[in-house]
């Protein structure tokens, strides 16, 4: 017998002029990018956190505090690495994930295949168990007043019972 469960993720940062503005792995060209204590990538901060949350293992703040200066301006990629560890450390496998990104500019769609195949040899998964899409929020609120970026992602893990 398979078991599954489900996680869901959920991230937002602050956007500001100047700073590097990397999502879902990749380094993306605009004025703006995201601000945070590492490298602010929204998308994998979401896709960590529904990890986390599948496998019911809390949440990316409490194993890579933003309070702990040896994760300041880290690589996010690192941090997905180490949950993926973490997941199978509990036997664990990914299933697919599935994620939103809510930002007005710029335009992501040239850049969804890269973020994918980066995100899924991070992971040891199949571009194909990872979706990304992008959305604005037809310039309500803080996103729509390009003050900020958020993520959402769903992921799926499974094991088989022994």
């Amino acid at each position: 017998m398979i078991k599954y469960r489900i996680g869901k993720g959920y991230d937002v940062h602050q956007l500001a002029e100047g700073v590097d503005f990397w999502i879902g792995g990749i380094k993306i060209p605009h004025t703006h990018g995201a601000f945070g204590h590492s490298d602010a990538d929204v998308l994998i901060h979401a896709v960590c956190d529904a990890l986390l949350g599948a496998a019911n293992l809390r949440d990316i703040g409490f194993h890579f505090s933003n309070k702990d200066p040896q994760y300041k301006g880290i690589d996010s990629k690192i941090l997905l690495k180490r949950v993926a560890e973490m997941i199978r450390a509990k036997g664990y496998e990914i299933g697919n994930i599935d994620t939103v990104l809510c930002l007005e500019a710029p335009k992501i769609n040239a850049f969804v295949p890269e973020m994918q195949k980066c995100m899924a040899e991070v992971l040891q998964i199949s571009e194909e168990d990872i979706s990304v899409k992008a959305t604005t929020t037809e310039t309500m609120g803080f996103v729509g007043r390009k003050e900020g970026v958020e993520a959402h992602a769903v992921a799926l893990i499974y094991k088989k019972d022994a």
